[in-house]
């Protein structure tokens, strides 16, 4: 049996036949709440492929108060961790026990920034996965804003009990 088929072995079936998402199911899958869940819905998701999502962005957020008041962006960070998200969702669809786990990020490569991101804006978040294994992946991903690339980042990320203990912190490291 392969790695990634020792992930995919026991999901839901609903969770594993859908290739789109509302809020509702998001929430299910995504341990994030507000103001942190950054992830509004799902237009394609290809099972251990690809993810579409989408972050509408509005003046309410609670960044906006101090990025910055006179000239609105989002953070760059912010649209990365919304590529890391999109991944996640991707990689908890396929685990099984995922009430019981977290995907934490463990690095950022190649993190380009290529246009702001402002209130009123729509992010497109596409991300594809290029390596997989049990507990770990390694994603690239692109947000969009109007057809442009407005960020793209290489993300990897691993996959952690809930119940994480302070010594196994210093573990999730990189594997990829």
């Amino acid at each position: 049996m392969t790695e990634a088929n020792q992930m995919t072995e026991a999901p839901t079936e609903a969770a594993a036949a859908k290739t789109s998402m509302d809020i509702g199911d998001i929430l299910k899958i995504l341990p994030h709440r507000f103001p942190f869940l950054l992830i509004d819905r799902v237009l394609e998701l290809e099972r251990m492929k690809k993810i579409v999502a989408l972050k509408n962005v509005t003046i309410t957020e609670p960044f906006f108060q101090g990025h910055f008041p006179d000239k609105p962006i989002m953070p760059g960070v912010l649209i990365v961790e919304a590529i890391a998200q999109a991944g996640g969702l991707l990689l908890l669809t396929e685990v099984p026990n995922r009430d019981e786990m977290l995907m934490v990020f463990t690095g950022i490569e190649k993190a380009r920034f290529r246009r702001p991101v402002v209130p009123g804006d729509q992010l497109r978040i596409e991300v594809e996965v290029r390596a997989w294994r049990t507990t770990a992946a390694r994603l690239e991903g692109k947000a969009y804003v109007d057809g442009k690339v407005a960020a793209e980042s290489t993300v990897t990320c691993r996959l952690v009990p809930r119940a994480l203990k302070a010594s196994s912190a210093d573990k999730a490291g990189a594997d990829l």
